[in-house]
């Protein structure tokens, strides 16, 4: 008889998931809590200065409490810095030249001239939402949706009927993913829809629609009486099988970040250019 072979929760406190990092085992709500009040100044803020010192102390934290991935490194230091590039460009395409036209010329291509203030205005709208988009991965980047689904209903009342019915739509998408390389396998043993090229390519995309829905329909049936038969809805509250303590190690890390980034916007004020 052989010994039965041990589960492992990922989203478990201390499992291997967490990687020992610190931010992992914070909870979600101090890592919204703590970077909320810099979003919301950034929505207003009109320099340059202050999103870089913002991206750059939410760079810090991240490389200091996140665990690092290939796919991190790329999207922190390939992905973001590309699109401060494009978007600050683009952005500076579209400003009104003839608010900016007393600023020194940038580029010049036959009679059309991109001013300087006008790149000035769009790399600020590029820093601030690179900025904004920093900051939100603190705790992207370190917080499971079960344990933000958790933490809401332990610590901020949400009741359990929303919380638990987002969670399972959430987990949908992993769901139909699975599903679908299923029925991509399915078709090639099969032979349907062979070649190359776009036709083809739309053609197979055709065939997937009735068997993913089908699909979808059939795991919806089983969530649901899965559900009743847990009485689901039943009770108004229920039970945990792990808990999302709000440590002290949260009030702290709260209070650390809001005096950086507090004495970061204090140093930059008022924030024009």
């Amino acid at each position: 008889m052989t010994a039965p072979v041990p589960t492992v929760d990922p989203y478990a406190p201390g499992s291997s998931a967490s990687g020992g990092r610190l931010l992992i085992t914070l909870n979600p709500l101090a890592k919204i809590a703590a970077v909320l009040p810099a979003v919301v100044v950034l929505v207003f803020v009109r320099d340059l200065i202050t999103p870089l010192c913002m991206i750059a102390l939410a760079y810090a934290v991240i490389l200091i409490g996140a665990r690092l991935t290939t796919r991190t490194v790329m999207l922190l230091f390939l992905v973001i810095p590309l699109g401060i590039v494009a978007i600050g460009f683009g952005f500076s395409i579209w400003v009104d030249a003839a608010g900016v036209d007393t600023t020194a010329p940038f580029l010049q291509i036959g009679g059309w001239t991109l001013f300087t203030g006008a790149v000035q205005i769009g790399f600020t709208t590029a820093l601030r939402l690179a900025a904004i988009l920093a900051l939100t991965l603190i705790g992207g980047l370190t917080t499971t949706g079960p344990d933000l689904v958790r933490a809401g209903i332990q610590h901020l009342r949400v009741p359990y009927r929303i919380g638990y019915t987002a969670l399972a739509a959430y987990r949908f998408v992993p769901r139909f993913g699975y599903e679908l390389s299923v029925i991509r396998a399915a078709h090639r043993v099969r032979g349907h829809h062979g070649g190359r090229g776009p036709f083809a390519r739309i053609a197979r995309g055709w065939g997937y629609i009735v068997p993913l829905l089908a699909s979808a329909i059939r795991h919806a049936e089983r969530v649901a009486l899965a559900m009743d038969a847990r009485a689901f809805g039943a009770h108004p509250t229920r039970t945990e099988r792990y808990t999302v303590p709000f440590r002290v190690r949260d009030t702290v890390f709260i209070v650390l970040f809001i005096a950086a980034s507090g004495a970061i916007l204090a140093l930059t004020f008022p924030w024009q250019p």
